[in-house]
């Protein structure tokens, strides 16, 4: 199990290292450099606008992805997903500026940006199911929640090879070649996890599967069909935690250093350092989650961010480190409640026949409402000159929104003797 658990965190850190460094490319220099002919704020529009496109893919590549892993196993969407990812993420880094190739820059960037959702759309169902299915029931939340801190490993090693990078170069440079760095060394990275990952074995469940002829024909006509409820909740429940984490680590760079005057240096380490917080309290509330169920993790989790999103907004507006990083880790714990058990969840709540499809389709629709639209709805709600509590106003909103969608779903937690490998019970 440590084994597998290590080889999809490293593969799923490596898929969302990719997804990653293009946020803070774009928050930071794709708007002078990609849109140069737009203001400074439409510039940081579109080259939102841009990043939410790998949002919309994400969806596609779930049902893509999935649809393989529920027919041929688990184990052939972690190489093809990392592949496709990886080699988009390094011609991200080729692509020439606006004032090289004119509008064909950000339309390759669309194309580029298009294919890296689609191989993250397949990413983590493929890798939660892979621990998952071979977890023992009663730690599946711990073992799963190994990929699930691979988002902020990923997260942690683009922006720290951005931070890196900004504090060393000066702003030509920076802007001539310094921000194609994390792409190139994304090609490097994704080459080490296919390696990785070709030693993996494919999972009990779907060899069960296999043996017996059970699989689904078409695992999303079947998705759609029979388990249509819990594909939308999901995807409304966990649209939260995607909305915080690219407030934070996507709208506010951009906010604090363009409208509030913050060093880039500054911010990046700011956002770094709350993502080691919830990324270390991850694994303990996956501990918990297999303790007391998913469920009220979830709830407890969003209950938890929906209060602290006005003092989050009041804070990071005063634009002083101190102040911004409480902010930022107001959000730690209730975020890493939600992020600790739902590697665990969704899977639990669909069928083995179309668990890969359900698990990854509904984590990644919660993408599109939380990850893709957030900081492009962020930027428009904060263009007046005071602090910006329409951006409070949204995100309480969602909170609401998410607490009622967990509220709907039933709790998953095995019922099991400790030892036994016994699955739940799908809702």
């Amino acid at each position: 199990m440590t084994r597998l658990a290590l080889a999809a965190m490293a593969g799923t850190a490596i898929e969302f290292y990719d997804f990653y460094a293009y946020g803070t490319a774009a928050a930071l220099v794709f708007g002078p450099l990609f849109f140069p002919t737009a203001s400074p704020q439409l510039g940081i529009l579109a080259a939102f606008g841009t990043f939410g496109v790998g949002f919309l893919a994400r969806p596609l590549g779930s049902v893509l992805f999935g649809h393989i892993g529920d027919r041929h196993g688990r184990r052939p969407v972690l190489m093809a997903s990392l592949l496709l990812t990886g080699l988009a993420t390094v011609a991200v880094g080729l692509v020439p500026t606006y004032d090289t190739i004119g509008i064909a820059a950000p339309l390759l960037l669309l194309v580029l940006r298009f294919a890296q959702g689609l191989g993250l759309g397949g990413e983590w169902g493929g890798a939660v199911l892979l621990t998952g299915e071979h977890a023992p029931a009663h730690r599946r939340a711990l073992w799963t929640s190994f990929p699930q801190t691979g988002a902020p490993v990923g997260f942690l090693l683009a922006n720290g090879l951005a931070l890196a990078l900004s504090a060393t170069l000066d702003e030509a440079d920076y802007l001539a070649w310094g921000w194609r760095v994390p792409f190139w060394g994304g090609g490097l990275m994704a080459a080490a996890g296919l390696l990785l990952r070709s030693r993996l074995s494919e999972t009990p469940q779907f060899r069960a599967l296999e043996a017996t002829g059970a699989r689904a024909s078409l695992p999303v006509a079947e998705l759609v069909r029979g388990h249509w409820r819990p594909l939308l909740l999901t995807g409304g429940g966990l649209s939260l935690v995607f909305a915080v984490h690219y407030t934070i680590s996507t709208w506010s760079l951009a906010y604090a250093t363009e409208r509030l005057g913050v060093d880039r240096t500054v911010m990046l380490g700011c956002i770094m350092a709350v993502v080691i917080v919830s990324g270390a309290c991850t694994p303990l509330f996956a501990v918990l989650g297999d303790r007391y169920g998913r469920r009220s993790l979830c709830l407890a989790g969003s209950a938890g961010l929906a209060l602290w999103m006005v003092p989050l907004v009041a804070l990071l507006h005063t634009g002083r480190p101190v102040w911004m990083l409480l902010g930022f880790a107001g959000t730690a714990a209730p975020f890493a409640a939600v992020a600790g058990v739902v590697a665990a969840y969704l899977p639990e709540l669909f069928e083995t026949r179309v668990r890969c499809t359900g698990a990854a389709v509904g984590y990644n629709l919660a993408g599109v409402v939380g990850g893709g639209i957030t900081p492009v709805v962020a930027t428009a709600l904060s263009r007046g000159a005071g602090p910006p509590w329409a951006v409070a106003g949204y995100l309480v909103a969602l909170a609401l929104f998410s607490l009622g969608c967990f509220a709907r779903l039933p709790e998953t937690r095995p019922a099991t003797a400790p030892g036994t490998a016994a699955e739940a019970a799908p809702a």
